[in-house]
C-alpha cells in the first residue's frame, strides 16, 4: 500500500463539526468545538489513520 500525504487542520474539523451540529440543532459553543476537534485528532492518531509530524518553521 502506498503512503500519502495528509494533512488534518483541527480549525477545519472545528467548522465542520460546527457546520453539521447547527444542521441537526444544536448551538455549540467555540471552546466545545475545539474539545472536539483535538478529541478527533487524538482519535486519528490512536487509530493510526495518521501519524503526527511537527513542520520545521526555522527553514
Amino acid at each position: 500500500m502506498e503512503n500519502m500525504d495528509v494533512y488534518i487542520d483541527t480549525e477545519e474539523i472545528a467548522a465542520f463539526f460546527f457546520k453539521e451540529l447547527v444542521k441537526r440543532g444544536f448551538a455549540p459553543r467555540e471552546e466545545e468545538l475545539d474539545e472536539i476537534a483535538d478529541i478527533t485528532f487524538e482519535y486519528l492518531l490512536a487509530k493510526s489513520i495518521i501519524d503526527e509530524e511537527y513542520e520545521d518553521d526555522s527553514i
